[in-house]
């Protein structure tokens, strides 16, 4: 051991004697000196000295050892006859094998390092000989080369690669203005070096800078300098109105051409080539050629906003305005390719002619509609309509279209100029595909009534001169003459499929059990009694606008939720005339969608949804805790938190009444209320008392 110190205490077993080893020094022990472990005995502090190890006679023990001493063996033991094991041949081959490829793996790794030591040699005496040359003296030819390359040509890690120069040129095949700070200048002798030994391209010798690229770069520079000063000359120009001469400019484009320019300017500035909208020398894949297309399509450039369709002048002149030619000029030096149009140009013919035929269309439109609201007035206005629940007494037939077409009629009728007009009623969505009714009048349900509109014959004798029909459906009631008891059978054409109707009321029951991002309605009791709901709304024409007037206010509106902003405010129609009598309140048009009240909201929930998660969205909305909430609806209590909403039959539109239970704050009250629950101690065991 060269550091540290160690010592050892061993004994010769031929001789008896003790050595002291102390590392380089052997020292004989003997008398007063053989005091083994005297070391590490005063090492030891009092305290810290612990019992030492029980050992035989003559022998000597420590804890304190570390050195491991091996023993000659004795000579009769070695002249023992030692069996050698014989190695079967197959194992020997197999080894020899092994050792024959360890051998040449060994060999070729070798070879490999030297030829690596030589690269690097040469490269090493390559770059030592380039590299004091690479510089170009004053006056001296040179070229540019990519730093980048440069770069890893000095490493010596990577193999270098063909020099590539393409990055750096512009859309003309120059090099790029932009492109120097990334280009080395070096030497000719270096650049004749590095293209003879490497190769690549193309060469960039110092003739190679575009100039007409620098020339842009200036224009841009000195337009940008000069921006906020022609956007003062300009603003002052066009407060000056023309009728006669000038030139016609989008409003749109005049009031954010300064930003448009800027933009513009900044795209030119940062190298952006606007013949392929890429930057210097790539190359455009097809996938982002088709989204740049798009993308300018979306986006109109300066004073396109006054192209019509087909590349001429629009026809409407509140899109644009004149200004002055000086004005112009001064923009075209930022928008070159923008499209010109003078005073005297005359609009695009081509859009006259379909403003004129749109102008005609609205008319006919206008003239149609009127014509089928006089001729369905009750259709249209709601009036007077055949209850599904409840048989007319006036008819013993009824039609059936598409609630679809009703609604589509109706907008129509609304907004003629800007709704197709509807020409056919397709009852054939109706039938099935074996062209069989989908739905029973003795069986309709809520859901088949969504889809379903009844008709008056007289209306329909009607609705067929205006419309064409694809297929008619009417239902006819007629006595049943094997019963005793009044009871009408109704028998529809066609007829019904059951297979199908079947197969509908299945679907209907699973879209209610299996709803996602339904509305359902919660409304809120106040003192066990509802909070009052709101007129019907009244029949009004469509053109008259619609105002918001003041409610009565129901009881419970000192609750704390009528403070917050309900979205369901109730808006009513105005009415015109006042002077209704009780005869007309008949014709009062009453909506079939839900009306929402004071003290009720709207909540979005799924059928998976569980009653907890429901009472939290109540909580939010109502401000009660859910322990506090007792909900119901249709009478059935709903109290299991971990059922979900289509099990407890919640469905879409369902109302379901929150009763919130509220604390007492009169403690005289509380103890009133104690008292009643216990009985009188008077009566204890007079059998006076209920049980």
């Amino acid at each position: 051991a060269y550091s540290g110190h160690y010592i050892a205490h061993v004994k010769d077993p031929q001789t008896g004697d003790w050595y002291k080893f102390n590392d380089e020094e052997i020292e004989k022990m003997e008398g007063k000196k053989l005091q083994l472990g005297i070391e590490e005995d005063l090492a030891e502090t009092s305290k810290s000295q612990t019992r030492k190890p029980k050992c035989g006679k003559g022998a000597h023990c420590s804890r304190n050892a570390y050195m491991l001493v091996y023993r000659l063996q004795a000579p009769e033991l070695q002249e023992k006859e030692t069996e050698v094991a014989e190695v079967p041949g197959f194992l020997q081959k197999l080894v020899e094998l092994d050792n024959c490829k360890f051998e040449e793996w060994c060999i070729e790794m070798s070879e490999m390092r030297k030829q690596s030591v030589d690269k690097g040699k040469a490269k090493h005496e390559e770059v030592k000989e380039l590299y004091q040359r690479l510089p170009a003296g004053a006056g001296l030819p040179y070229e540019f080369i990519s730093l980048e390359w440069l770069q890893k040509w000095l490493d010596e890690s990577t193999p270098t690669k063909p020099i590539d120069n393409s990055k750096c040129l512009c859309s003309h095949g120059k090099l790029h203005p932009d492109k120097i700070s990334s280009m080395k200048r070096i030497s000719e002798f270096a650049a004749d070096t590095f293209y003879s030994r490497y190769g690549g391209g193309p060469r960039v010798n110092a003739e190679a800078l575009c100039k007409e690229c620098v020339v842009e770069r200036c224009r841009i520079l000195r337009l940008k300098n000069q921006l906020n000063e022609d956007y003062k000359i300009i603003s002052n120009l066009v407060k000056v109105t023309l009728h006669s001469e000038g030139y016609w400019i989008g409003k749109a484009s005049l009031r954010s051409w300064r930003q448009l320019a800027l933009e513009q300017l900044d795209e030119q500035e940062d190298g952006v080539d606007h013949s392929n909208g890429k930057m210097n020398g790539d190359v455009l894949s097809k996938d982002e050629s088709h989204e740049e297309k798009r993308d300018e399509n979306e986006e109109l450039s300066f004073n396109e906003d006054i192209l019509c369709p087909h590349g001429g002048l629009c026809i409407s002149e509140n899109e644009r305005r004149i200004i002055s030619e000086e004005a112009w000029q001064k923009l075209k030096n930022y928008f070159p390719k923008a499209p010109e149009f003078s005073v005297g140009q005359e609009s695009c013919s081509q859009c006259k002619i379909l403003e004129k035929e749109g102008e005609e269309n609205e008319a006919l439109n206008k003239m149609m509609a009127n014509e089928q609201k006089t001729t369905l007035p009750n259709l249209f206005q709601d009036k007077n309509r055949p209850s599904v629940s409840n048989w007319p007494q006036e008819t013993d037939v009824l039609y059936v279209v598409s609630q679809f077409f009703v609604e589509e009629w109706r907008k129509f009728i609304r907004r003629p100029t800007k709704c197709s007009p509807v020409s056919s009623i397709g009852n054939s969505a109706l039938l099935c595909p074996h062209e069989g009714l989908m739905f029973d009048f003795t069986t309709m349900t809520k859901e088949d009534s969504k889809v379903l509109a009844l008709i008056w014959p007289s209306e329909w004798e009607m609705m067929q001169k205006l419309f064409v029909v694809d297929h008619a459906i009417k239902i006819v009631k007629t006595e049943n003459p094997e019963s005793s008891v009044v009871n009408p059978l109704y028998i529809s054409e066609p007829k019904l499929c059951p297979e199908c109707r079947e197969g509908l009321l299945f679907q209907q029951q699973r879209d209610m059990r299996e709803y996602a991002q339904a509305t359902i309605y919660v409304h809120k009791v106040i003192h066990n009694r509802k909070v009052m709901e709101c007129a019907p709304e009244l029949n009004v024409s469509s053109s008259e606008a619609e105002e918001e007037k003041e409610e009565p206010k129901p009881e419970g509106e000192n609750d704390p939720d009528f403070n917050q902003i309900n979205d369901g405010s109730v808006k009513r129609q105005k009415v015109s005339n006042q002077g209704y009598t009780v005869g007309q309140k008949q014709s009062i048009r009453r909506s079939t969608r839900h009306r929402k009240v004071r003290g009720e909201k709207a909540l979005l929930v799924s059928a998976n949804q569980t009653l907890k998660e429901l009472k939290i969205q109540i909580m939010h909305a109502f401000s009660v805790a859910p322990f506090d909430q007792n909900l119901s609806i249709d009478g059935k209590i709903l109290n299991d938190d971990s059922a979900t909403l289509g099990t407890l039959g919640v469905i879409p539109e369902s109302v379901i009444l929150l009763k919130a239970d509220e604390p007492i704050a009169d403690y005289a009250t509380m103890d009133d209320a104690m008292q009643v629950c216990l009985p009188e101690e008077g009566f204890k065991g007079t059998g006076l008392l209920g049980h």
